[in-house]
């Protein structure tokens, strides 16, 4: 999922009654659920080194751990540094007979262990959330590579935010209230509100995992395609539970279709709707062997790899060649992500999540690119 997402969901888990328990919890299960996205700086060493390593080792469940206790590590050294400010204002504060200490200057009652739970309990939420978008992980890594992904909710969902912020917003808007009329200040507002949010996720996800198979299950039962169906996949639309994009793979051809499963209606034509697997040529299986070949299709399980010719692609200019050679581009695209509001029809690094390579003379690599950015 995107920041947002995880952002909230650990403020949720924190304020649900860990909070409660030890002071900092909301504080480390918001870092925790954040953490493992870190992973996005290899995106500086180019696109290429950032789609190899995003949802990679922190992604797992053998950083789960880790992540935790580097998460508690840092509160820690916070606390050390806003308990030793604490002292010096009490200090101060001391010297002057008959001076009340305010409430802000009373010693944090912090509980390691609970701190530390409330870390691994996040850091847990952002494996989870991130299994349940098409883009998936591989939360076994590295003692087994495959990629995991529940697809059933796509990777940006407002009703999870208006769940979530309702969780952080609504307990605020009843405190300014409280205040003006001088009601007793809770330290510990909103609990009921995020266990609610959570909940809610929990039921939103249950609603979207049956409505899932649902589609798939249409599907399996009607004659979409014309010939033998090998496999098939259902993505989600965000917001509506009943909208899926399929994606259908038959030994000669993909075939797309867009199923609502409140209606049982399944549209999709054997004409606009069939992409027809490209051939593999000498510059194909080149473009499969470069680096960027390599880390797509490990990762891109309805990847289709295709020889479009010379056509230059957005972000790196085509090679300049002695006479003699030729050169060839190769495009890498993912139909899970062939939404028609995301650039449907487009390939290549014009491709939601794609790529591109020239090859020339049909063997060499001379430029890779993604996302409009060339891989150095």
């Amino acid at each position: 999922m995107e920041p947002v997402t995880h952002f909230l969901t650990g403020a949720c888990i924190g304020r649900a009654g860990l909070n409660r328990k030890t002071a900092y919890a909301t504080l480390a299960a918001v870092l925790a659920a954040e953490a493992a996205d870190l992973d996005v700086v290899w995106g500086l060493r180019g696109p290429v080194e950032g789609l190899k390593h995003h949802r990679g080792i922190s992604h797992t469940l053998i950083a789960v751990p880790v992540i935790a206790a580097v998460i508690v590590g840092f509160v820690a050294l916070l606390h050390r540094w806003l308990d030793g400010r604490r002292i010096r204002r009490l200090n101060r504060i001391a010297v002057e007979p008959g001076a009340p200490i305010p409430r802000s200057l009373e010693p944090k009652n912090i509980r390691w262990g609970w701190l530390y739970l409330a870390a691994v309990i996040a850091a847990l939420s952002h494996l989870f959330l991130d299994w349940t978008n098409n883009y998936g992980l591989r939360p076994f890594y590295p003692f087994n590579p495959r990629w995991y992904a529940g697809s059933f909710v796509f990777i940006a969902e407002p009703v999870l935010w208006a769940l979530l912020l309702a969780a952080m917003l609504v307990p605020w808007l009843l405190g300014l209230v409280g205040g003006e009329i001088g009601a007793r200040r809770n330290p510990y507002r909103g609990r009921g509100w995020a266990i609610f949010a959570l909940v809610g996720m929990t039921v939103v996800w249950g609603w979207r995992w049956s409505e899932h198979g649902r589609a798939l299950a249409l599907v399996a039962n009607s004659q979409v395609a014309a010939d033998h169906v090998t496999r098939a996949a259902a993505e989600p639309y965000p917001i509506n539970p009943f909208r899926w994009h399929v994606i259908l793979e038959t030994p000669g051809y993909y075939q797309t279709a867009e199923v609502n499963t409140r209606s049982a209606q399944i549209d999709s034509d054997a004409q606009q709707d069939v992409l027809y697997k490209p051939p593999v040529d000498a510059a194909v299986q080149a473009a499969k062997q470069s680096e960027l070949g390599k880390v797509y299709l490990d990762w891109g399980t309805w990847a289709v790899v295709s020889d479009v010719g010379q056509e230059p692609v957005n972000g790196l200019a085509p090679p300049q060649l002695p006479l003699g050679q030729t050169w060839t581009t190769v495009d890498f695209s993912d139909l899970r992500f062939d939404y028609s509001w995301l650039g449907a029809g487009r390939s290549g690094s014009g491709h939601p999540l794609g790529g591109s390579v020239y090859i020339v003379n049909g063997r060499d690599d001379a430029g890779e690119v993604m996302n409009g950015r060339e891989q150095r």
